[in-house]
């Protein structure tokens, strides 16, 4: 597309404008990656993605975690005897943004949860560069601590391929926040919560995680609920606990939608749900 490539155009030319000192830490632009708001997740979108969890290179993402003692039990559990040779990680990624936009939420999280793994998947390529350089950026700014070594993001379908990239139970938190809410009945079969979908959270959520969902369209509000609620796998966490925990807090203010939202007074409605234990095999 034209508007793309004189994007890329003016990425390259804004890169070749700074030394290379400040190429490394140079925060991206917001402006020279801007893109279509949603995407058709139906749609083939010449997407890479591990044929098994196993298959997934998650060291070149988390350089930092990657294990010097190919030993290491967490790490050694997620691979199978089929496995090609990848770099093994010290521990499992936990925590997935998905749809996490400019990533407002990841590089919030990332400094509250030093010791987990973050990932961040976006379908639009523009906006999942951003994040990708913005996350390259933010490591070498804060090199002398550390931070944001555990954060990345991955550009993803999750509606095709979520089981793709997470075995059973990784995950310890979803987080859905502002998704298309595909106002349309015959577009509702392109929602982020479904039947179908919640199952497949189910699937990679651990018993007692819990899947965050946020957003300013209250018909798509009360469609999560009525999902997830009729969900064998899933209950809503009580309000009580949901306001209290520090996720949410930050979910309302950190992402980018958030703050649009807050800039033009609008409503906010948050929704969370906790993984159940399955029931025993009779």
């Amino acid at each position: 597309m034209p508007g793309e490539a004189n994007k890329k155009q003016k990425r390259e030319e804004y890169r070749k404008s700074l030394s290379k000192e400040q190429q490394k830490s140079a925060l991206p632009k917001k402006k020279f990656y801007r893109q279509r708001a949603h995407a058709n997740p139906f749609s083939d979108h010449s997407l890479t993605y591990p044929t098994i969890p196993a298959h997934m290179d998650w060291a070149s993402h988390y350089p930092a975690f990657v294990a010097k003692d190919e030993k290491s039990e967490e790490a050694t559990s997620l691979l199978q005897e089929d496995t090609p040779a990848v770099q093994k990680l010290l521990k499992a990624v936990e925590i997935a943004d998905i749809g996490c936009g400019f990533g407002g939420l990841l590089f919030a999280l990332a400094p509250r949860f030093p010791k987990t793994l973050l990932v961040g998947m976006e379908i639009r390529t523009s906006v999942t560069e951003f994040v990708q350089e913005k996350i390259r950026a933010m490591r070498n700014q804060n090199m002398s601590r550390g931070e944001y070594q555990n954060v990345a993001c991955l550009r993803a379908n999750t509606m095709k391929f979520l089981p793709n990239f997470f075995t059973k139970g990784q995950l310890s938190k979803i987080f859905l926040c502002f998704p298309d809410p595909h106002f349309k009945t015959r577009k509702h079969k392109a929602r982020i919560v479904s039947t179908t979908l919640n199952s497949e959270y189910a699937y990679v959520l651990r018993p007692g995680g819990v899947v965050y969902t946020i957003t300013d369209v209250e018909d798509l509000h009360n469609w999560i609920v009525e999902h997830f609620v009729a969900h064998p796998s899933f209950e809503r966490v009580r309000e009580e606990e949901q306001e209290n925990d520090v996720c949410v807090q930050v979910m309302r203010t950190e992402t980018e939608e958030g703050k649009k939202v807050e800039r033009n007074g609008g409503h906010k409605f948050v929704a969370c749900f906790r993984r159940l234990e399955d029931p025993p095999w009779p």
